[in-house]
């Protein structure tokens, strides 16, 4: 009786541990790969050119069909080493996209927020505004010292703290919502 109780006991867990874990198709499905990063020197200033690669989830597709809009946030710092002391933080930006869809026109509409809007017939097209961005300055002309060299750090995901605070408390607390890159650093010499 007590080994048959075990066996019962141990399959439970195991099951419940299997599925809590999630697999390499559901973790790979869920990151964000920054495929490309550079900085640029123009006249303006230094602009970061960037791709992407990510895939929403169905639970993230749901959400946008049901009217909830979704922030992705790109943030970059320059910081130069220095041996006496931290590394001097230069320069930090960050620039967030919002993508929703109009239920009504039945479009996508994606913003760059305090900058340009635009309209996509289909979710692929307006995903592929955000995975492919336009360069964008990221430090004025003089902000960085020509010659130094700095570490660049770039990274974006899913900026969960614009999302109405019902759909917050339950986003911290749920893995479908967690959609973010690692911090991808390189180095540049400042023209």
């Amino acid at each position: 009786m007590t080994l048959r109780f075990v066996r019962l006991l141990a399959c439970q867990l195991l099951l419940m541990l299997a599925c809590a874990l999630p697999g390499p198709a559901r973790a790979a499905e869920e990151t964000v790969e920054i495929t490309r990063a550079y900085i640029e020197a123009a006249e303006e200033g230094y602009r970061l050119s960037a791709a992407y690669s990510f895939d929403l989830n169905h639970g993230l597709e749901d959400a946008l069909q049901y009217g909830v809009q979704l922030y992705f946030t790109t943030q970059i710092s320059f910081t130069r080493p220095r041996w006496y002391w931290f590394d001097e933080k230069a320069v930090t930006n960050k620039r967030t996209h919002r993508i929703w869809y109009d239920v009504l026109t039945r479009q996508y509409h994606v913003t760059i927020l305090g900058s340009v809007s635009q309209n996509f017939a289909s979710l692929d097209d307006a995903l592929f505004f955000i995975r492919r961005p336009t360069r964008w300055v990221v430090a004025p002309r003089g902000a960085l010292k020509v010659g130094e060299v700095y570490n660049v750090t770039v990274s974006m995901g899913m900026d969960r703290n614009y999302l109405p605070k019902p759909i917050q408390v339950s986003a911290f607390n749920n893995s479908e919502w967690t959609l973010a890159s690692q911090k991808k650093t390189f180095q540049y010499r400042a023209e």
